[in-house]
């Protein structure tokens, strides 16, 4: 470890450089998530010492009392900090052993021994990190009441879908290898997976939104909602309602719209993901198609009544046979824009892109995005994928839309996709090259 003199107003002591780095970042972030992981689920318990704020604060304390031993290089401290949480634990636990009423937790002690941490942070090491780490310790405790109504209110499905997501990035990702595999050597275990975590992440997150807000919600959030987790089902659920129900249709149909027009935001964050370098370039076509699609929606959302009504149930989308089938479909997907460059060109590429985009838009945007990342493909072509893709997907939701809610439905899709779809056109044929 590299030394530097004591500092002014010190005894003398060896002082470490120290600086706070995204691996300490890292480290105490992971802490933090896996102890409200862990705390959400024994919050749901008859018998517990801890809750969903307790185990967060646990976590931050060995995380603390490891990194004030780096700084001390004295292996020790940890030795100390894990029988401090023996004694409490025990203290804890008091009054259960004597068999008397049910503890109410060690809140308060584990936070009594953080704040000693804190303190000794403050003075020999990361100052940035003791102050992020004293602000969520505070903001842990203050959400008491709202953290444990959350906990409470969570149905045994939605806790299944936060395990699920924890099995599908926390356990499967790790263990992946990190390498190319197969024909063209595109296929990596571990990438393809880590992309399956961010899709199933963005849905997971529009859930959350929807148990947020509950079944009664607008016309626009109701789209947002549904295109955050899955356009495509929200464009059948919304076909099925207005089968025999024509005063619904021109809410259903804005509704698809907007959850189309979502699409984009998901587009957005997958490039900026796996191909950051390269959204400067990709970015203002497709901002100005969103922008023609938000346009549409805004002159479509004046034209309807703005009164609530019922979300139709949604899915979880932390199902593992839905992330295997992405995971497949990506994959598939990756190979198929190798085999389509070396035999047909860049029309290769348009080919699977379009039969891709009938089913899903994301394979096809972190595909090619990921592919010119590694400068593999030409952004043009990216580019021309992705919007491809996305013209596919609107004649797709156009028929289903029809088949399940009848031709109303189709009509007024083809309607309020005119202007989006010819707009799309004008960016594959006459959007110059970035």
């Amino acid at each position: 470890m590299t030394e530097t003199p004591a500092k002014p107003g010190t005894t003398g002591a060896v002082w470490p450089e120290l600086f706070l780095d995204t691996d300490t970042l890292v480290a105490f972030g992971i802490a933090l998530g896996l102890g409200l992981l862990v705390g959400l689920q024994r919050e749901r318990t008859a018998v517990r010492l801890g809750g969903i704020r307790t185990f967060p604060l646990i976590a931050l304390f060995g995380a603390m009392v490891a990194r004030t031993s780096q700084i001390y290089d004295a292996a020790w401290l940890m030795a100390i900090g894990l029988l401090c949480m023996v004694v409490l634990i025990l203290l804890g636990n008091l009054e259960r052993l004597r068999g008397e009423a049910e503890t109410s937790g060690v809140t308060t002690e584990v936070t009594a021994l953080l704040m000693f941490l804190l303190g000794v942070l403050l003075v020999v090491g990361d100052k940035t990190l003791a102050v992020v780490a004293g602000g969520t310790i505070t903001v842990l405790l203050h959400l008491k009441p709202s953290m444990h109504r959350f906990a409470q209110r969570l149905s045994e499905n939605d806790l299944r879908a936060i395990m699920r997501f924890a099995l599908i990035s926390l356990i499967i990702l790790p263990v992946l290898p990190n390498q190319t595999f197969g024909p063209y050597d595109v296929l990596n275990p571990f990438k393809i997976w880590l992309l399956v975590v961010l899709i199933v992440g963005i849905g997971l997150g529009g859930y959350g939104l929807y148990k947020l807000v509950g079944a009664q919600a607008g016309t626009l959030l109701s789209g947002v909602i549904g295109g955050l987790i899955s356009s495509t089902a929200t464009t059948v659920s919304y076909a099925q309602r207005v089968r025999n129900n024509d005063t619904a249709l021109d809410l259903a149909a804005l509704v698809i719209l907007i959850a189309s027009t979502t699409m984009f935001v998901r587009i957005f964050v997958e490039i900026s993901v796996v191909a950051p370098h390269i959204l400067g370039q990709l970015a203002p076509p497709l901002a100005a198609l969103m922008a023609v699609s938000v346009a549409v929606c805004g002159v479509g959302y004046r034209t309807i009544s703005r009164r609530k009504y019922d979300i139709p149930a949604q899915s979880n989308p932390a199902e593992l046979g839905s992330a295997l089938i992405f995971a497949c479909l990506y994959a598939a997907v990756l190979l198929g824009i190798a085999a389509g460059q070396e035999y047909l060109g860049n029309r290769g590429t348009y080919l699977v892109a379009m039969i891709s985009g009938f089913a899903d838009v994301d394979a096809i945007t972190l595909s090619s995005a990921n592919l010119a990342g590694e400068g593999l493909l030409e952004p043009a072509t990216a580019l021309r994928a992705i919007v491809i893709a996305t013209l596919a997907n609107l004649a797709f939701k156009a028929v289903v839309g029809g088949i399940l809610g009848g031709r109303a439905l189709f009509r007024r899709l083809i309607l309020l996709f005119a202007l989006p779809f010819c707009a799309g056109l004008a960016v594959v044929f006459l959007w110059p090259q970035p």
